[in-house]
């Protein structure tokens, strides 16, 4: 269950010639979801905002169910399982929009899935550094799941 959902329209530019999405476009997606759900915290723009970080993906892992389409509509989460000092780890899950949805319960089985490990880096040397406190704290506020084993 997520509390985060983003959505997307698949366009031209996504898909190969087949009208298919474009697998690494799944983590543009990922990236725009995650971007946002920063965003909803208060924190529109991570890069300008504190000029002597930055924030970067240390690994993902995706795992591709099933295959989305030219104009369709997808929906993206971006749920924070893990806080480090110094990084963030998302679990995030593309879903086919059906119809419209009261919950994320009902978005039905992920087409894909995925685990993004962001990691807050100093600027000039890319060493790992704390992450600034005003958005610690306010990650610290979100409520996380609880993970079970991995499949």
């Amino acid at each position: 269950m997520s509390d985060f959902v983003w959505p997307i329209r698949i366009y031209v530019e996504d898909t190969d010639v087949g009208g298919i999405v474009f697998y690494a476009n799944y983590l543009k997606f990922m990236e725009r979801a995650r971007t946002e759900r920063i965003r909803s915290l208060g924190f529109p723009r991570l890069e300008t905002l504190w000029s002597q970080v930055i924030f970067v993906v240390h690994s993902a892992e995706l795992q591709y169910h099933q295959p989305a389409r030219l104009d369709d509509e997808i929906l993206v989460t971006a749920d924070i399982t893990r806080l480090g000092r110094s990084y963030i780890e998302f679990s995030q899950n593309v879903y086919l929009r059906q119809a419209e949805f009261e919950t994320s319960a009902e978005l039905g089985k992920p087409i894909v899935s995925g685990r993004i490990k962001i990691a807050c880096v100093t600027h000039d040397k890319l060493k790992p550094t704390a992450m600034p406190v005003p958005l610690a704290a306010a990650l610290g506020k979100i409520e996380r799941p609880v993970m079970g084993s991995k499949a």
